[in-house]
């Protein structure tokens, strides 16, 4: 059993790598037309540059998984913005997409809690298709669009689950189908168990992407992880690639849903021996405050548990 780990965006062991320096709406209002598009290429421009830097440093820890950032182009889907956010930058995501392939990293995307597809507001949907859209460009532009995942909630409720699920069945058919291929929908801490999520992703065909902390926060008592998983593990098979999971941990007992700066490895204990019993291979995200920091020192956690050890830097075997 191999557990492949990984970190989100930027790489805090590296000096001022943010890949998501932005720019607010209203300053790009108060500039001059000229000048707020060339700002907005240039902060998008070294977006880039410090994710080719990130990914360097990624192949150089041995670090097998990475997630993009969503905010590499600022306002990329704002109504009131249209720019060209591919052609200018060809050669940044070309060498991007010659990282990541030819060291067979494997990423992802993660679009905002607003990218749904539960709402009753037609423009909801709209703006979640035009937000998908983006991220997916990005994927191709970069040559990653057909390994890639997009992963995003399933949504609310809005105070009726069975119709906001009826409107999750319809809304979906409206994403068109090269994106569509490429996504995943994750168990929330609020709303959607990991057997609602799960049954949604059984019957739609998507792959699950399983949030351990989110399940810690929000699951029946009836929940078995020893039965769950084998069927989430299973919506992956098409895929060919290994099953993924996000981890993290409380940041206290009264704000348990917010992510701690670290993982805590006495808080994902349960979760190893699931995996351990099932032996099945598994890729992780770590979604700790600490990025890249919290990946490395869960890793050196985890193999001083007896029969863990380390297969490189970001693999951890048993």
């Amino acid at each position: 059993m191999h557990i492949r780990f990984g970190f989100v965006s930027n790489a805090l062991h590296l000096y001022e790598a943010s890949p998501a320096k932005t720019m607010t709406f209203s300053r790009f209002k108060s500039l001059d037309p000229k000048d707020a598009l060339s700002q907005l290429h240039a902060i998008t421009e070294e977006n880039l540059r410090r994710t080719r830097r990130i990914l360097l440093y990624t192949v150089a820890q041995q670090i097998p998984l990475y997630r993009f950032s969503s905010s590499i182009v600022p306002l990329a889907t704002h109504d009131e913005v249209d720019f060209d956010y591919i052609t200018p930058f060809k050669h940044l995501y070309k060498e991007i997409g010659e990282i990541v392939n030819s060291n067979q990293l494997r990423t992802s995307f993660h679009p905002n809690q607003f990218t749904l597809f539960t709402s009753p507001k037609q423009h909801v949907t709209d703006n979640a298709i035009k937000d998908l859209t983006y991220h997916y460009a990005l994927s191709k532009a970069m040559n990653l669009h057909e390994d890639i995942r997009i992963n995003i909630h399933v949504g609310g409720t809005y105070n009726d689950r069975s119709e906001a699920l009826k409107r999750f069945s319809h809304n979906i058919q409206s994403i068109p189908k090269a994106i569509a291929k490429q996504m995943t929908f994750e168990n929330d801490d609020k709303t959607y168990t990991t057997t609602e999520t799960l049954e949604l992703c059984e019957r739609h065909d998507f792959p699950m992407m399983f949030d351990y902390h989110h399940y810690v926060a929000n699951h029946d008592d009836n929940e078995d992880l020893h039965e769950l998983l084998p069927r989430l593990f299973k919506t992956w098979e098409r895929t060919g690639q290994p099953p993924k999971i996000h981890l993290s941990s409380p940041k206290s007992d009264n704000a348990f849903r917010s992510h701690s700066d670290y993982v805590n490895i006495d808080f994902i204990r349960p979760l190893l021996d699931v995996l351990k019993s099932l032996n099945t291979s598994v890729d992780v995200m770590i979604e700790a405050k600490e990025k890249d920091r919290a990946c490395l020192k869960l890793i050196e956690d985890i193999t001083k548990i007896r029969g863990y050890k380390r297969h490189c830097g970001g693999i951890v075997s048993r």
